[in-house]
C-alpha cells in the first residue's frame, strides 16, 4: 500500500473517531447500575410453547400495538392511526377511528367510548376520546396534552378504573416523540439515555384535572389496574422491571424515594417489558419486546459510549433481536406463565389479551396479521 494512500486511511479514522467523540447529539446519557442478567434460567428457561401459534390477516394494517377484547370484537391501534376492529374468528374487519398520529394505549370507558393514548397527537400527543364509532369513524376529543402547564411528550398507555378515573403513562418527558416523529425510535433514543423521566398520572374527567402520580421511571410503559383496582401496576422498559403503586397518596410520589405506596414487585427480567394486560384469575400479562441488548449492558456505567451509539446512522443504533417471548406474573410479583418460541416469525410481541379462550398477541413486527393460540392448547 503507497505511503499516501495509508496517511488518507489514517486522516479519515481520526475524522471518523472524532466525529464519533464529539459531534452534538440531542442526548445526555446518564451512569446506571444495570443488574447482571441471569438471562433465560429458572422462571424463563427457553421453552417453545408459541410454535403453534396461529394468525388470521388485518389487511393493509400494520404493527397492532395494543389490542383490547370487548363484546366478541377485537379493537387494535395500528402504525397508520388507525384504530380497527375484528372478530375474534378474525372476519368483519372495520376501521372505526383514524388519529393521523399513532395510537398507541387504549381502554375502554363506562360509556363504551375509546380513551387513547397517542404521543403524536396535534402538537406534542394527548389522551384523546373517541366515541360514536359504530356506524362509521368516530368523533375525537383531545381531553389533556398537558399537566401543570408542562406538554405530555410521550404519552403512552392507558387503564380505566370502574369509577371513572383515567390512569395512564407518559414515558418519558426529556424525549419528544412528535419531534421524531417514530415512536419506536423516539423510545429507543430515550433508553439509550436512560435520564429516567418517565411518570404515570391521572386524569379525572369529572374535574379535568390532571396530576402525576410518581415521577423517575425510566421510560413508562405498560400500566394495568388490580383485581380489587386498589394499585396499579407499571413496567419500567429501561430497567426491566415492574412496578406496583397505590394511587391514593395525595402528593407525587419518585422511585428514588423510598414509599410505602410505591414498590418493585419483580426485576431483573431477560427482556424488555413493554405492554401489561390483566387476564383471567389474577394475571398480569407482559410482552418482553425484545431480549436484553448487550450494548446497552456494557454501557449503563459508560454514558460515553452511549453517546457514540446515538452518532451512528439509525439503522446501526445497537439493539436486541427479535424473540417471541411472554409472561404472566400475580399481583404479588411471581411468574405464573412464560412462554416462548424463537422459530416462528412473530416477534417483538408487546402484550397479550386474554379471553375465555383464546390469548391473542400484540406486535411490533411485519406480520399484518395477530396471532393467536387456544388456551386449552397451552395447558389452561
Amino acid at each position: 500500500m503507497k505511503l499516501n494512500t495509508i496517511k488518507v486511511l489514517a486522516f479519515l479514522c481520526t475524522i471518523f473517531i472524532l466525529y464519533l467523540l464529539f459531534w452534538p447529539v440531542s442526548i445526555d446519557p446518564v451512569a446506571w447500575e444495570s443488574p447482571k442478567s441471569k438471562g433465560y434460567t429458572g422462571d424463563f428457561e427457553k421453552n417453545n410453547r408459541l410454535d403453534g401459534m396461529k394468525y388470521f390477516s388485518i389487511e393493509e394494517y400494520s404493527e397492532p400495538e395494543h389490542i383490547v377484547y370487548r363484546e366478541g370484537w377485537l379493537y387494535a391501534a395500528t402504525k397508520t392511526g388507525a384504530i380497527i376492529r375484528i372478530r375474534e374468528d378474525g372476519k368483519g374487519l372495520q376501521k372505526i377511528a383514524n388519529t393521523k398520529g399513532r395510537p398507541l394505549g387504549f381502554d375502554f370507558d363506562n360509556e363504551g367510548s375509546i380513551i387513547v393514548a397517542d404521543p403524536l397527537y396535534g402538537k406534542h400527543g394527548g389522551l384523546l376520546k373517541i366515541s360514536n364509532f359504530e356506524n362509521g369513524e368516530g368523533d375525537i376529543n383531545l381531553l389533556t396534552d398537558k399537566v401543570e402547564n408542562t406538554p405530555l411528550n410521550f404519552i403512552d398507555a392507558v387503564v380505566v378504573s370502574n369509577n371513572g378515573i383515567i390512569y395512564f403513562t407518559d414515558a418519558s418527558q426529556s424525549t419528544k416523540a412528535k419531534e421524531i416523529g417514530d415512536v419506536g425510535r423516539a423510545g429507543e433514543i430515550d433508553i439509550l439515555e436512560n435520564r429516567s423521566t418517565g411518570r404515570v398520572l391521572e386524569y379525572n374527567p369529572a374535574t379535568k384535572k390532571t396530576r402525576v402520580l410518581i415521577k423517575g421511571i425510566s421510560f413508562a410503559n405498560g400500566i394495568a389496574l388490580s383485581t380489587d383496582e386498589k394499585y396499579l401496576f407499571i413496567n419500567e422498559t429501561g430497567k426491566y422491571r415492574v412496578w406496583k403503586l397505590n394511587p391514593e397518596k395525595d402528593q407525587m410520589l419518585s422511585t428514588k424515594e423510598e414509599s410505602q405506596f410505591a414498590e418493585v414487585i419483580i426485576e431483573n427480567l431477560p427482556g424488555l417489558p413493554d405492554n401489561m394486560m390483566a387476564g383471567k384469575d389474577g394475571r398480569l400479562w407482559i410482552g418482553l419486546i425484545m431480549p436484553r441488548n448487550n450494548f446497552l449492558e456494557f454501557s449503563a456505567d459508560k454514558p460515553i459510549l452511549r453517546k457514540m451509539a446515538m452518532r451512528l446512522p439509525a439503522k446501526m443504533l445497537p439493539k436486541g433481536a427479535g424473540y417471541s417471548h411472554v409472561i404472566a406474573i400475580n399481583e404479588s410479583g411471581e411468574v405464573v406463565e412464560d412462554m416462548q418460541s424463537d422459530s416462528i416469525t412473530y416477534t417483538n410481541i408487546t402484550g397479550v389479551t386474554e379471553t375465555e379462550e383464546v390469548l391473542y398477541f400484540h406486535h411490533l413486527n411485519d406480520e399484518k396479521a395477530i396471532g393467536w393460540v387456544k388456551k386449552e392448547d397451552l395447558g389452561f
